[in-house]
C-alpha cells in the first residue's frame, strides 16, 4: 500500500509510470498491491488523466488495486464514468461525522467500492479521556493540529454539552460490554455498510498511546439494537455536517476549517 499525491498540473503517462516505478523501488516490490490517489484541486481535471494512466499500468500488472483518498461523490462518479475501477475511498467517518451516509455509501454499494474510515476517534476526543472534562479551547488544551481539526468538527456538529451527552451514552454502552468509549465508537463505524476497515492512529514509543490490547477488544464487541438506539438518540440532536461542511473531503479543499484550526493553535 502506498499513496500518490501529485501537484495539480500536467500529468503524463511517463510521469505517472515514473512515480509508480519509484514507489516499487522504495518498497522493494515488483508490483504495488494498492495505490491510493489523492488530488487537491477539482478545478484542474487532469486528475482524470492521472487515473487513466494508473488504470493502464494496472492492466500492465504494475498495480493491483487503484484506490482514492478524500474524493467526494460527484468526482468519484466522474472517475467511474471513465471506466476506471476503484477499490476503496479513504474518507473521514466517525460517530459524529457521518457525511458518507448521505451520498457516498449508495454510490459505493452500486459499484462494489469499500470505504476506509479515518478520524473515527476524532483525534482522541471520542474517548474516556474527555468524558466529564471542560471544553478545550486554548492552544495548551489542543496540542496537535489533529485535535484542533476534530474539535472544529465537534463544534460544527453541536455544543460541548451535547458532545458530553454523547460520551456519557457511549460510556454506558461501553460499561455494559466491559470495554471503552473508543471501542464502541469504532465498532459503530465498522458495522456500517461498505466500511472495510478503520484507520486508528497511534504514537509509537509514547507510553500508553499504542492501545494495542484495547483495540483487540473490537474483535469480540457486538453492539445490540438497544445500544444503537441509545447512541442515536443523542446523534439525532446534532447538526447535519453534510450541510455545514460538505461532502467527503470538502474540509480539505476549502479554507474555512483551516482558518479555524490556525486560530485555535495560535490563539
Amino acid at each position: 500500500l502506498t499513496k500518490w499525491v501529485p501537484q495539480p498540473g500536467p500529468v503524463t503517462r511517463e510521469i505517472t509510470k515514473g512515480r509508480v516505478r519509484l514507489a516499487m523501488k522504495r518498497m522493494g516490490v515488483d508490483k504495488l498491491d494498492m495505490l491510493q490517489f489523492h488530488w487537491w484541486d477539482y478545478s484542474d481535471n487532469r486528475y482524470l488523466d492521472a487515473l487513466t494512466y494508473l488504470n493502464e499500468l494496472q492492466v500492465e500488472g504494475l498495480i493491483g488495486e487503484i484506490a482514492l483518498t478524500n474524493f467526494d461523490t460527484q468526482h468519484l462518479m466522474e472517475i467511474l464514468k471513465r471506466g476506471i475501477s476503484i477499490s476503496t475511498n479513504q474518507v473521514q467517518y466517525s460517530i459524529i461525522d457521518r457525511r458518507p451516509e448521505v451520498k457516498m455509501v449508495e454510490l459505493c454499494q452500486a459499484h462494489g467500492i469499500k470505504l476506509l474510515a479515518y478520524g473515527t476517534l476524532g483525534g482522541g476526543l471520542i474517548s474516556d479521556r474527555y468524558l466529564n472534562q471542560k471544553e478545550p479551547v486554548r492552544r495548551s488544551d489542543l496540542q496537535t493540529a489533529s485535535l484542533a481539526k476534530y474539535k472544529h468538527m465537534i463544534d460544527a456538529w453541536g455544543s460541548w454539552e451535547l458532545f458530553q451527552e454523547l460520551l456519557s451514552n457511549l460510556s454506558d454502552v461501553a460499561q455494559a460490554h466491559n470495554c471503552t468509549i473508543a471501542n464502541v465508537a469504532c465498532r459503530y463505524i465498522l458495522d456500517k455498510p461498505e466500511v472495510a476497515g478503520i484507520i486508528i492512529g497511534c504514537r509509537f514509543g509514547v507510553a500508553g498511546a499504542e492501545h494495542i490490547e484495547e483495540n483487540l477488544k473490537l474483535l469480540d464487541l457486538e453492539l445490540t439494537p438497544e445500544d444503537i438506539q441509545k447512541i442515536e438518540q443523542t446523534l439525532s440532536k446534532g447538526n447535519d455536517l453534510f450541510e455545514t461542511t460538505g461532502d467527503c473531503g470538502d474540509e480539505y479543499r476549502y479554507l474555512g476549517i483551516y482558518k479555524s484550526i490556525c486560530h485555535l493553535l495560535v490563539g
